[in-house]
């Protein structure tokens, strides 16, 4: 069985070979014009053999090149002008050529890294939020961004560009063979020293690749906390100690990326002394041969031209494979994400959760994030349809943990969750959770309008609803203050509104979808008593009829509530009206004396 790094990449290779299938009319294209560029490549000396063997020299016309005679029977000024625009004319074909491989391949690199970030996006959203908590968010960034830009790169530059130089160099040794063996098996004879240097110097530029990724991924994830914590650190005035921070972090990247050039350079510094070698070798072997008779001027130019042109494709062949090199590390940190299987997958028979009436039930449910540690051990209680029931506790006592487990968010390591009777798993994720409202603690908001922030609860939502929301959330009067009214559009994370106002339009969020439960994580925490009031007078209003949960963290007006549950150290050790808890004297009784508004 494979491992889920090993499962990933052969996703990938999957996914790749199913783009790549898709779009072979282009891969054609590129194709027909890879051929081109290679026979204009290697026809392009022998016009210059005529000139100097045939029209200067004046030599004998070999049988092959009988059809000649006609031309330079004209005179020898006639058959330099056909000559010559004959070089013209191969440089301009090859530049045709070179733009329909260049044009295509490219294409279909970029619509490949497109069909890639999408699944990798997507597989990324379907993840347990224990994956997300436990991964740096500007590591899983580099991967979507660069790591699949090194894949594309791939099959842009490296697939149709190592068939094209494979093939000038098969074709040029091929000719070599053809017109004096000697001369090319001496050329020929240079080639495993070669590529035994280069299979050495790739093996280690993967290696520094996979480091250097791994260190970019590390200063991306620095970039990303500090922006998104940037009033924390002005506040505290930490500015100069995250500098720091930040330029050890990119120093580490920097030595990572300085050996990568310096081993990538090596690979040019060993083809170019390959290449040194090579043409000196035949030079002084080819103009011998001449001497000899063996061979004619013309030939041993062709040789000299296409021996300097043979070492140009092995040397791109020595990028693109520093290139492959780095694409395979990157290949790999793709594929450790599409290994991992979702935590929580839909079950075959799943149905869509219908209009709910509310009835919440937990039977004996456990619950850790590590395994070897336990958030919830054995909570059971219930919730009637259309009650109001305040979650409380102390801080880590599990109250947000089980709104996730309520959402899916997560699955329970034993016991029972039930909504109608039903246990929450016979349901489709999506559909479930688009039953349940929830307005969490941290207000999140999104880079987009007050519509559009608003209307994410009810993509379909129309204008009126979203309004009549905003004004049950006590929204609508700033919203309409503000320069574009509901069209404004926030900063990122909603920074440019203050908190109670991020906190009233996460509310609406929740109200618009008109949701069967809705949990409200403390939401009037950001507000002043008076507009707290109004907000929970609309809140309740807007839901009556149907399930309300809170998660309480002040203990004001808690005799509103039908039920409260009591959680300490992951157990409900107290539920009932707010009159008969205090009354009991419990450990209910202590958080209200301890943390009353």
């Amino acid at each position: 069985m494979l491992k889920g790094g090993d499962r990933g990449v052969a996703r990938l290779r999957g996914s790749i070979f199913t783009e790549m299938k898709r779009l072979r009319g282009r891969l054609v294209l590129a194709a027909l014009g890879l051929v081109g560029v290679i026979l204009t490549e290697l026809v392009a000396p022998w016009p210059l053999k005529i000139v100097i063997d045939y029209i200067l020299l004046a030599a004998p016309l070999p049988d092959h090149l009988r059809w000649l005679q006609g031309l330079l029977d004209r005179g020898a000024g006639v058959a330099l002008v056909v000559v010559s625009a004959s070089i013209a004319a191969i440089a301009m074909a090859a530049g045709a050529f070179s733009y329909l491989q260049i044009n295509q391949s490219s294409r279909i690199g970029y619509e490949l890294v497109h069909a890639l970030r999408v699944e990798l996006f997507g597989h990324l959203q379907r993840l347990s939020l224990s994956f997300h908590t436990r991964v740096q968010s500007g590591e899983t960034l580099t991967k979507v961004t660069e790591d699949t830009n090194q894949i594309r790169d791939v099959f842009s530059d490296w697939l149709l560009q190592f068939a094209a130089q494979a093939l000038m160099v098969a074709g040029m040794l091929g000719i070599m063979f053809f017109m004096e063996w000697r001369l090319a098996l001496g050329v020929f004879l240079t080639l495993p020293l070669l590529f035994v240097a280069l299979l050495y110097l790739n093996r280690r530029i993967r290696l520094t690749a996979r480091s250097q990724r791994r260190e970019e991924g590390r200063v991306a994830s620095r970039i990303n906390e500090m922006l998104s914590s940037i009033a924390l650190v002005q506040s505290f005035g930490r500015e100069s100690f995250e500098e720091a921070r930040f330029a050890m972090d990119s120093a580490q990247s920097l030595e990572a990326g300085i050996e990568s050039a310096r081993i990538t350079a090596s690979v040019s510094k060993t083809i170019a002394l390959v290449t040194a070698l090579g043409t000196a070798g035949t030079v002084l072997a080819g103009a011998w041969l001449a001497l000899q008779k063996a061979i004619t001027p013309g030939d041993l130019l062709i040789f000299v031209a296409y021996v300097r042109a043979l070492y140009k494709p092995l040397r791109d062949l020595g990028k693109l494979s520093a290139k492959f090199s780095r694409a395979t590390a990157s290949a790999e940190r793709i594929g450790d994400i599409l290994g991992r299987d979702p935590a929580i997958v839909d079950r075959p028979d799943a149905i869509e959760a219908p209009a709910l009436r509310g009835a919440i039930e937990f039977d004996d449910v456990v619950f850790g994030y590590e395994a070897e540690k336990t958030v919830l051990a054995g909570v059971s209680f219930h919730v009637r349809a259309g009650q109001t029931v305040a979650i409380v506790g102390a801080s880590g006592a599990g109250k947000s943990t089980v709104v996730s487990l309520l959402l899916r968010l997560f699955e329970p390591g034993a016991g029972t969750i039930r909504i109608d009777g039903v246990e929450i798993g016979r349901y489709r994720r999506e559909s479930l959770r688009a039953r349940i409202g929830v307005v969490p603690q941290d207000n999140l908001l999104f880079g987009a309008s007050i519509r559009e922030n608003i209307a994410y609860g009810k993509p379909n939502a129309t204008s009126e609803e979203i309004e009549a929301a905003a004004r049950l959330a006590q929204a609508d009067e700033f919203i309409r203050a503000q320069a574009d009214g509901y069209d404004t559009v926030l900063g990122e994370r909603g920074v440019s509104l203050s908190g109670g106002q991020r906190q009233r339009i996460c509310l609406a969020r929740a109200l618009v979808k008109r949701p069967s439960i809705l949990v409200l994580d403390e939401p009037t925490s950001a507000v002043d008593a008076l507009a707290a009031a109004a907000m929970d007078e609309a809140v309740r209003f807007a839901h009556r009829g149907k399930t309300l949960l809170v998660i309480a963290h002040r203990f004001a007006r808690m005799e509103q509530f039908d039920q409260i549950l009591v959680l300490r150290n992951g157990r409900v050790v107290e539920h009932g009206a707010h009159g008969a808890l205090i009354a009991a004297k419990g450990h209910y009784y202590e958080l209200a004396r301890r943390f009353a508004a």
